[in-house]
């Protein structure tokens, strides 16, 4: 497991270093100054006289009135004055000053790399700001824990920014075709009425209605992602056992079922008590059965297994359809995407229903994801919190 390195602990071992190093710096020059003074000072005794100093500095309880007449006759008297004007105290004050430009050198060339890292993510959030979102963060794997997190999390939400920056382009354009392609249609049909090229009849208005209601719809799916996305989702939670509602959801679909021969197999846990909202959870359920019926029936089964794991609770849809390519599975969930357009509009599918389930689920804190099934097909696995408190 990699160490972890706070910012507190990243400057202040470095200061802490820098502090101790010019302590032993420091004392080890004095250290050196008596060495060399003493050496120099031995050196102009005579033998005999040297010999009965070294004598006495090893034991000098032995004789110190004759230490102290010996120290009096060959070592200068004011090294043994107290006070600041000792020569020592001048000379450890010049061993400060000079150390003082190495102790400033050491100090910038130490916090350098944490300076570079500051400047590099400011930089890169110039770049950001100034409108290239394919810039990213990086910093050495020696940074702070805290400064490796800001990268990472400026990273996300770069990322994500470029991700709404390609949705909200792409999304203008399939939006502004999902919108007249309806409308455009009721207006022709009710001009041909006018012009007197089709009758004035029920079934025609039927038509003119048809269309008016997929271009409400549309407009109530985008309605319920803007709520979503802005925090604003309301949700009317209370108690309800899930299974009843998957059964109910399924009687609707049955006629649907039935038509395509859909072998239908059910794992549902009949008194579990869910927290929710059981309309949204319902309009849930409504998206992911029409999803399958869409691209999946032709598979010929839906499994449907509902787990429950510590307090969340698992609901999954296995089908053994075309299935979802990898590199798709979250792709699924974005906005407009479809895997073969031309056949999703032929069916009818406005490319929202999944990103309006994933709402659902986020707004309930839960989440809904696509996996690929072993064998052929693929799962669509929901879980919501079981609990009031984790559904409040």
């Amino acid at each position: 497991m990699k160490p972890q390195r706070p910012l507190w602990q990243w400057v202040g071992w470095r200061m802490s270093l820098l502090a101790i190093g010019a302590v032993v710096l420091i004392a080890g020059c004095m250290y050196l100054y008596f060495l060399w003074g003493d050496w120099y000072i031995m050196r102009n005794v005579p033998e005999a006289a040297r010999s009965e100093l070294l004598e006495l500095r090893a034991a000098p309880q032995a004789n110190e009135q004759r230490l102290w007449e010996l120290f009096s006759r060959y070592y200068p008297v004011e090294s043994f004055l107290p006070g600041i004007a000792s020569r020592d105290w001048w000379v450890l004050l010049c061993l400060v000053l000079a150390a003082v430009p190495l102790i400033l050198l050491a100090g910038f060339r130490l916090s350098r790399p944490l300076s570079g890292q500051v400047s590099a993510i400011a930089a890169a959030a110039r770049q950001v700001a100034a409108g290239d979102l394919e810039t990213r963060f990086d910093v050495a794997a020696t940074a702070p824990d805290e400064v490796r997190c800001l990268a990472q999390d400026l990273n996300r939400l770069t990322t994500r920014l470029q991700q709404y920056e390609i949705e909200v382009r792409d999304s203008s354009a399939i939006l502004a075709h999902e919108l007249r392609t309806p409308l455009n249609a009721a207006s022709v049909r009710v001009q041909g009425i006018l012009d007197e090229v089709f009758p004035a009849d029920t079934r025609q208005l039927e038509m003119v209605k048809r269309q008016l209601d997929l271009l409400g719809t549309l407009v109530g799916d985008l309605h319920t992602l803007s709520l979503a996305r802005a925090g604003q989702l309301a949700l009317e939670q209370r108690e309800f056992i899930l299974a009843a509602l998957v059964e109910e959801r399924l009687a609707w679909f049955a006629p649907q079922l039935q038509a395509e021969g859909v072998n239908l197999r059910l794992a549902l846990l009949p008194g579990q008590q869910l927290w929710a909202d059981r309309e949204r959870v319902g309009q849930l359920l409504n998206i992911v059965l029409e999803n399958f019926l869409r691209y999946a029936a032709a598979g010929g089964e839906l499994e449907i297994v509902q787990t429950q794991q510590d307090e969340r609770m698992v609901l999954a849809f296995l089908d053994r359809g075309p299935g979802i390519a990898e590199e798709d599975l979250e792709k699924v969930f974005n906005r407009f995407w479809r895997a073969d357009s031309s056949r999703a509009r032929h069916l009818g599918g406005s490319g929202l229903g999944l990103s309006i389930a994933r709402a659902i689920c986020e707004a309930h804190q839960g989440r809904i994801e696509a996996q690929c099934r072993p064998g052929g097909g693929a799962v669509i696995r929901i879980e919501l919190p079981v609990s009031c408190a984790a559904g409040a």
